[in-house]
């Protein structure tokens, strides 16, 4: 098993602390910020969603996918097709549908690929991705390179009760501020199950976890399957907010920006993920708004510093941002206590 420590499972009280902070923020945000930044936040925290669920593969199992963002392009065509032309779909069993299309595509690959090891696991869960974006692409029935367009969001009604409009663009970001919470609870107890603790056995060592008596295939495909669905939900809230979906949401580009985001933030806790996918978004709006030097347009090679930024974290802070926070806080710490002992 891995110890609490490994991967910044356990959060300091200090990055609790800021965390906490950063909930009361969101909630508040709608009241004090304008459409466009409430509907730009919605976005980040859509993105949040996905990059947790990436995170429980990559930081929980060790299972490194570039192929994640299939799934999160499967729930957002799904709710384009169940949506009419001229008139809204029922939320209630839309989402449930669109999860479980996510699901059952994860759980068909991910019953191949968990088979492969490393560099070969990497590579099939790419080639998976690339099969199902070209489906999409060259395919007009599927709306082909040009998507598709979802005229309505989802109807939130029950037997003709409006139960919340999510037309309505605050509404809808607090719709999206309450899964996001309720999927980051639901993922940290999951962490430490049963079931979330032989995980993190898997990604330590599987040959031994294989020894001691665990079915590591059934594990690594039931956490393929569940990070499968996930990643749906953030596809349909996403299909949901846009009102548009293309097969770019299933590029290689997508799964290597959560990829980023997870590495960003810090593994293995999921607060790393929301902290990554915040920080990457705002970061993307700093790099592309940047001016341009004389004729170098700067803001155009937004990539060039993204990733020398990425590279930076990665180099002064393995661990990501939030295990930075825990290094100065340890810091910090130490020298509280020198100061008390000489008094």
């Amino acid at each position: 098993m891995s110890s609490p420590r490994a991967n910044l499972e356990q959060l300091p009280r200090s990055v609790q602390f800021v965390m906490v902070l950063g909930l009361i923020a969101l909630a508040a945000f709608p009241f004090v910020g304008s459409d466009f930044y409430t509907q730009m936040v919605a976005r980040m925290m859509i993105l949040a969603i996905f990059a947790m669920s990436l995170d429980l593969l990559q930081g929980v199992t060790g299972l490194v996918s570039l192929g994640h963002a299939a799934y999160f392009g499967v729930a957002g065509y799904a709710l384009a097709f169940l949506t009419p032309q001229g008139e809204p779909v029922s939320l209630w069993w839309t989402l449930p549908v669109a999860v479980l299309a996510s699901a059952a595509v994860a759980l068909i690959i991910g019953f191949f690929v968990v088979r492969t090891h490393g560099i070969y696991f990497i590579m099939v869960t790419m080639a998976f991705a690339q099969m199902i974006f070209y489906l999409f692409f060259d395919n007009k029935v599927l709306g082909g390179s040009d998507g598709l367009y979802i005229n309505f969001r989802p109807d939130a009604s029950i037997f003709g009760w409006l139960a919340f409009d999510l037309e309505n663009k605050r509404v809808f970001y607090y719709f999206v501020l309450a899964l996001l919470v309720l999927i980051y609870v639901f993922l940290r107890r999951l962490l430490w199950s049963p079931f979330g603790r032989t995980l993190a056995g898997i990604r330590v060592n599987e040959h031994r976890m294989r020894a001691i008596g665990f079915s590591t295939f059934g594990y690594k495909l039931s956490a393929f399957t569940l990070a499968g669905a996930l990643a749906g939900l953030a596809g349909y809230l996403w299909g949901a907010q846009t009102g548009f979906v293309n097969p770019e949401l299933m590029g290689f580009h997508m799964s290597a920006h959560a990829i980023m985001m997870v590495i960003l933030g810090g593994m293995g806790n999921f607060a790393g993920a929301i902290v990554g996918a915040f920080a990457f978004e705002y970061l993307l709006h700093v790099f592309k708004d940047l001016p341009a030097i004389g004729s170098f347009n700067t803001g155009k090679h937004w990539q060039l510093w993204m990733g020398s930024f990425i590279v930076l974290v990665v180099l002064l802070a393995p661990r990501g941002l939030l295990g930075l926070v825990q290094q100065i806080t340890q810091r910090r710490a130490p020298s509280a206590d020198k100061e008390v002992s000489h008094d």
